[in-house]
């Protein structure tokens, strides 16, 4: 089982923390901390970006760095929720391009969590970028 918890210390930040007892600052005015939906994209690029680099990993594949960025659009009126995702994944390294895709591919349909929570909601389209 996973838990969570945010502690409200004043305006609208919050310290979370979860079954890692690692805090996080999360702020709805994202002032001073990234607000939850922020959190919620960085969960998504953190999820698809462990699945790709655990299976290249698998694959041997030398890839020497990965960066994942999501851009998002929300529905105009509450709950505001993303409707659609846009992630570029940026990978560099002597890769085989088709083993890249594969993985994100495997992360996008099978594995990330996350994703398949937000396909719910969101359509989520991907880019590969070979650095």
């Amino acid at each position: 089982m996973v838990e969570a918890k945010a502690m409200w210390t004043d305006n609208q930040r919050f310290l979370g923390q979860a079954s890692s007892n690692h805090g996080v600052v999360v702020d709805g005015a994202s002032k001073t901390g990234s607000s939850p939906m922020e959190l919620v994209l960085i969960a998504l690029c953190g999820c698809t970006g462990y699945d790709v680099v655990s299976i290249l990993g698998k694959k041997r594949e030398p890839f020497t760095n990965l960066e994942v960025r999501a851009e998002a659009d929300r529905a105009t009126t509450p709950p505001t929720v993303f409707t659609e995702i846009r992630l570029v994944y940026r990978i560099g390294g002597n890769v085989s391009h088709k083993a890249v895709e594969d993985a994100v591919r495997l992360s996008e349909e099978k594995y990330c969590s996350v994703a398949a929570m937000l396909q719910k909601s969101a359509k989520i389209s991907y880019l590969i970028e070979y650095i």
